[in-house]
């Protein structure tokens, strides 16, 4: 039998995260189309995509780290 709760989560996640980054992304479209500089408008989604990937790679770091002192097996089978 099929485990339904992890296909939930991971449809609901979606779901989600599409919805917020369709309306992050009409956000930033109306106030560059308000009259700012579009060079701005782009700035600043530069600076969020890279601040988004800097965090992204902490967390990781900090995963393998926490994970390599619990000693959990972390090779492929």
């Amino acid at each position: 039998m099929i485990d339904w709760i992890p296909i939930a989560f991971v449809t609901f996640k979606v779901l989600m995260f599409g919805t917020c980054m369709f309306f992050a992304i009409k956000w930033h479209y109306d106030q560059g189309a308000k009259g700012k500089d579009r060079r701005a408008v782009l700035r600043a989604g530069g600076m969020v995509a890279a601040v988004f990937v800097l965090s992204l790679l902490g967390l990781g770091l900090i995963t393998f780290t926490l994970v390599r002192m619990l000693g959990l097996d972390l090779s492929f089978p």
